[in-house]
C-alpha cells in the first residue's frame, strides 16, 4: 500500500559558543526537493563564503535542471537512478564554483567546504544522497538510528588501508581532518547512494558540530519524538550547546510522511542493456576485469587497453 510522499522539514545553524563566525549553511527547498548542510573551513570568513556558495550553487543547478528531469526515466539502463546521478552533478558543479572564486580572489584561497546532501524522488520512492568530507546523514526507522554517510576523514583512510594500526596511534591522529572537501580538487569524488523511502522515515543532515557532541542515543531519542522538526531542531542544537558548543552547529530534519509502507528496491537492468550486446558475445569475454592488472584474458585486452585510452583522454579533456 502506498499514499503520495509529503516531505516536512526545517533546519538551522548556530555560530554556537566559541566560534565567532558562522561558517554552516543549509538549504531546506520544498520545491525542489532538495536539502543541503554544508561546513565550511578557510581563514577571513572564507569559510562563511564557500558554504554559502556551495548551497547556493547546487540550488541553482536543481532550478536549472527541473524541466530535464521530467524526460527521463527514474532509473536508466544502467541500473542507476537519474536523480542520484543529477545531485552528484549539483556537488561537482559547486565544488567548480568554489574552486573558481578560490583561484581568483585573494582573500578567498584555501577556502572549502564540506556537503551533505539528499533529494526525493516521489516517483520511484527513492531519496538520494550524496557527500563529501564528515558532515553526515542520519536515517531513524522504526526506532532504528542509522548512519548514512562514512566519513570522508583522515582515521577512516588510514582505518580503510591499515585496520591493524594500533589504538595508540589512531588515539594521536587529529580527529578534526577531512580528506575531501569542495574547493581541494578539480577532481573530486562525490559518494552517492540512493535508498527507499518508508512512511515516517526521519531524516537528519548536521555538521560535525552536531554529531560530534550529541551522542546517538540523544540522536536517536530526540528525532524519535513526534514533535514537528522546527522543534527537534531547535533542541538538538540545544543539547549541542549544553555540550560546550565548540563549533558552529547545523541540523536539518525531513520527515517523510505518506509513501511505501515497506521498503522497496529500486528497478534494475543489466549494466549493458539487452540491446548493447548479444549473449554469445557476452561469453566470449572475461568475466570480470580488474583495473590495473595486467594479467588479462588475451580476447579482452586490445579492448579493454582501447578503453582506459579512452578514459583516460576524457578525464585529460575534463580537468
Amino acid at each position: 500500500m502506498t499514499t503520495e510522499l509529503v516531505l516536512r522539514a526545517f533546519g538551522q545553524t548556530d555560530v554556537g559558543r566559541i566560534r565567532k563566525n558562522n561558517e554552516d549553511a543549509i538549504l531546506v527547498s520544498s520545491e525542489l526537493l532538495l536539502y543541503v548542510v554544508a561546513d565550511g573551513a578557510g581563514g577571513h570568513a572564507s569559510g562563511e563564503v564557500a558554504s554559502r556558495l556551495a548551497v547556493r550553487s547546487m540550488e541553482n543547478f536543481f532550478g536549472a535542471t527541473v524541466r530535464a528531469t521530467h524526460d527521463r526515466p527514474e532509473i536508466d539502463r544502467f541500473g542507476i537512478a537519474s536523480g542520484a546521478r543529477r545531485l552528484s552533478q549539483a556537488v561537482l558543479k559547486a565544488n567548480q564554483d568554489v574552486i573558481e572564486i578560490a583561484r581568483t580572489s585573494t582573500p578567498h584561497r584555501g577556502m572549502g567546504t564540506t556537503v551533505v546532501a539528499a533529494c526525493f524522488s516521489p516517483r520511484s520512492g527513492l531519496m538520494h544522497v550524496a557527500h563529501v568530507g564528515d558532515s553526515r546523514c542520519y536515517r531513524l526507522r522504526s526506532g532504528h538510528l542509522e548512519l548514512m554517510t562514512q566519513d570522508h576523514s583522515l582515521v577512516t583512510d588510514i582505518l580503510e588501508q591499515r585496520p591493524d594500526v594500533p589504538d595508540e596511534v589512531l588515539a594521536r591522529l587529529p580527529k578534526n581532518v577531512v580528506t575531501r572537501a569542495l574547493g581541494m580538487d578539480p577532481r573530486l569524488r562525490v559518494s552517492i547512494r540512493s535508498h527507499a523511502v518508508v512512511a515516517a522515515d526521519k531524516y537528519l543532515l548536521c555538521s560535525d558540530g552536531l554529531s560530534s557532541f550529541v551522542s546517538t542515543e540523544e540522536l536517536a531519542e530526540t528525532l524519535g519524538s513526534d514533535e514537528a522538526p522546527e522543534i527537534v531542531v531547535e533542541r538538538l542544537i540545544a543539547i549541542a550547546n549544553a555540550a560546550g558548543g565548540v563549533d558552529n552547529i547545523a541540523a536539518l530534519v525531513v520527515d517523510c510522511w505518506g509513501g511505501y509502507d515497506h521498503a522497496r528496491p529500486a528497478e534494475s537492468v543489466s549494466p549493458l542493456g539487452s540491446d548493447e550486446q548479444s549473449d554469445a558475445g557476452r561469453a566470449s569475454e572475461p568475466e570480470l576485469l580488474i583495473l590495473g592488472i595486467e594479467e588479462l584474458d588475451s580476447a579482452g585486452v586490445d579492448r579493454t587497453e582501447g578503453l582506459m585510452r579512452e578514459l583516460n583522454e576524457l578525464f585529460g579533456r575534463t580537468r
